[in-house]
């Protein structure tokens, strides 16, 4: 019985690659059957057939390959763009920023220290929005230069700017700074910093305010 199971294992074994193609093509529909005999004339229409789908194959490669060539151009054309664009702004906003800076620096230079106006700047071209409170604006201005002052403490010095701006009022900046400009900015107590910190970082909301209306 085991010599039987053996001898049947190695006859399918030695089944040969041509034999079992040949089974295959002896299984498939006759319309698929190979013209064996090429002196046929039907022979030479399945070869035709035959040809035409090699060709209709190579043509859908190339197509793709084009296609696909320039879908990736289109690709590396559209990143160039949007890169482009987010260098434009970039550069933009850093000018914005700068010019601020300098404009600070010409108004208040004598009386605050440098860094000081500078961050000022910076966080107010951050945050500018005329659609949102300018109280908040203020407060967060002043926190970026004095991160221990409580909100509600800032709120109520940044109230009176607040309310200038909304009602047209002309607040007046000068007096503000007037107070401080004969003394040593590191001997002034946080309030009254926060107090000249905020009618800069007024100042200087005005200012884009007026740079966006230019624009």
């Amino acid at each position: 019985m085991a010599n039987n199971i053996n001898t049947s294992d190695t006859f399918h074994a030695l089944l040969s690659q041509v034999e079992l193609e040949l089974l295959e093509v002896l299984l498939e529909p006759d319309d698929a059957t190979y013209p064996w005999n090429p002196t046929e004339e039907s022979s030479q229409a399945y070869f035709d057939e035959l040809e035409q789908q090699f060709i209709n194959h190579n043509l859908l490669d190339e197509e793709l390959t084009t296609h696909s060539q320039s879908f990736y151009n289109q690709l590396d054309t559209l990143w160039a763009e949007v890169s482009n664009c987010s260098y434009y702004n970039c550069s933009i906003e850093n000018a914005a920023v700068n010019n601020l800076q300098k404009t600070l620096q010409t108004a208040f230079a004598a009386a605050v220290p440098q860094g000081w106006l500078n961050a000022i700047a910076t966080k107010a071209s951050e945050i500018f929005a005329p659609q949102k409170s300018l109280g908040d604006q203020l407060v967060e201005c002043v926190q970026a230069v004095l991160p221990g002052l409580e909100a509600d403490d800032l709120f109520v010095l940044a109230r009176p700017f607040a309310y200038a701006m909304r009602s047209g009022e002309s607040q007046n900046l000068k007096s503000v700074i007037n107070n401080v400009e004969n003394r040593e900015w590191a001997t002034l107590s946080e309030i009254e910093q926060a107090k000249v910190s905020i009618a800069i970082a007024y100042y200087a909301l005005k200012q884009l305010d007026g740079f966006q209306s230019k624009a």
